[in-house]
């Protein structure tokens, strides 16, 4: 893949998550959707619970959509199209992440129904810092290994 189209792919997910901290996507909409999936699947839970739930996948977004930031982050500065472990381009990705991250909360800090938060800046840190967990668990555990085939001795006739 072009690097402009890992760049262009990176912006884009940068621009929803910017677009994901405006009033429209605000908590009330979280616990809109979060409480027609509960009616969906039958489930009541009380007041209390729902927001322990509404707050665990809120934060949940965060770390998510970080994550896959950081990945998206990781590649463009790898420049390749094979995933390598390279822990200087992971910290790279994490700090450019988390940077992001400021912006996108001071942002919130000028939007109506939003609130800025540093909380939420290190849970976005985080979830970056997952997402090159998850390259360097990848790179460790699958990229390196060959497959091996075993084949069958030949055999030989014995001329005796």
């Amino acid at each position: 893949m072009q690097a402009s189209v890992r760049w262009g792919i990176t912006i884009v997910w940068a621009a929803l998550i910017f677009t994901l901290s405006t009033e429209t996507y605000s908590s009330s909409f979280s616990a809109l959707l979060l409480r027609d999936f509960l009616d969906l699947v039958r489930v009541t839970v009380s007041p209390a619970t729902f927001e322990v739930l509404h707050h665990l996948v809120r934060k949940s977004a965060h770390v998510t959509e970080y994550a896959i930031f950081g990945l998206l982050l990781y590649h463009c500065l790898l420049r390749s199209n094979r995933t390598d472990w390279r822990p200087l381009l992971g910290a790279w990705s994490v700090l450019i992440a988390a940077a992001y991250s400021l912006t996108d909360e001071f942002h919130q800090f000028f939007v109506s129904g939003r609130t800025a938060s540093l909380w939420d800046c290190g849970i976005d840190t985080m979830g970056a810092a997952l997402g090159m967990l998850v390259v360097y668990a990848w790179t460790r555990f699958f990229s390196g290994r060959k497959a091996v085939v075993i084949l069958p001795k030949e055999q030989t006739a014995d001329p005796a």
